[in-house]
């Protein structure tokens, strides 16, 4: 079992602390409280962000019938988790989720306890090692990779650096699953609010985090190109199929784009 040290802060339980979670140290309020204050609607871009995640999965379980997900850095667990949604539309969908953190691991697995074996699995890896994942024995005993399978990057890319070599992680994953299948994804960008975004990047770098903020057209390049987008394409994650009358906070006050795509 992989330790974690608590007195630094890490991403999955800052985000935790922004949904109103309590599974969060001081490290991690401290960071989250000067992003607050660089970008005071940094909680709203956390919910519009699992809101953008239950859609995506609602559609491509609803609408295209896919039944299985891989969620790579799927944080700690909050209301409408992927197997959740998925289930509403697909009573036998099958999940994996992924997360370096055992904090994350252990509330996962307290999680999964009555769920049917076999359905649903959590692995603890980083997903600077997709070949461990794929190869997981947790993951070819949950998912068959010889139909479907929908991977999901929500709101981590931005943790990835040009040298962390984000692309080819996302190559070895997509290369690794069958025509039909979709690609989730959430990116930050500081090209809404570049002054507010530029300080929760100095709150993070601070906290012993990196930040590599992408725009749209940035985005896009690193995670989509090669698939086919699914209308409307990358945009911000509000405006992405929101619900019918749904009040949409501007971009500046969630500076997160995201997308959907699907594998030829």
């Amino acid at each position: 079992m992989v330790e974690i040290d608590t007195s630094k802060a890490h991403p999955a339980r800052v985000y935790n602390y922004y949904l109103g979670g309590t599974d969060n140290f001081p490290a991690d309020r401290e960071v989250a409280e000067k992003a607050i204050e660089a970008l005071p609607a940094i909680r709203t871009a956390a919910r519009e962000n699992r809101a953008f995640l239950g859609r995506a999965v609602r559609y491509l379980a609803a609408e295209v019938g896919i039944t299985q997900f891989l969620d790579l850095g799927s944080g700690l667990p909050s209301a409408g988790h992927v197997h959740e949604v998925a289930r509403e539309v697909q009573p036998g969908a099958r999940v994996v989720y992924v997360d370096f953190d055992p904090i994350v691991i252990a509330h996962g697995r307290s999680l999964l306890a009555g769920q049917p074996e076999g359905s649903c699995a959590y692995v603890q890896a980083d997903i600077k090692s997709p070949e461990y994942i794929l190869a997981h024995p947790a993951t070819r005993a949950t998912l068959d990779f010889g139909r479907p399978v929908a991977l999901i990057f929500a709101a981590v890319l931005h943790f990835f650096a040009a040298e962390d070599e984000p692309g080819k992680i996302l190559q070895t994953l997509v290369d690794a699953v069958p025509s039909g299948s979709y690609l989730v994804a959430s990116h930050a960008t500081a090209e809404y609010a570049p002054r507010e975004v530029g300080g929760v990047g100095r709150a993070y770098q601070r906290g012993g985090m990196r930040l590599a903020m992408r725009d749209a057209s940035e985005f896009a390049d690193l995670v989509f190109t090669g698939l086919s987008l699914v209308p409307p394409g990358v945009v911000p994650i509000p405006e992405w199929r929101p619900e019918p009358g749904a009040v949409l906070p501007p971009p500046a006050e969630v500076s997160v784009n995201g997308g959907v795509a699907r594998k030829p």
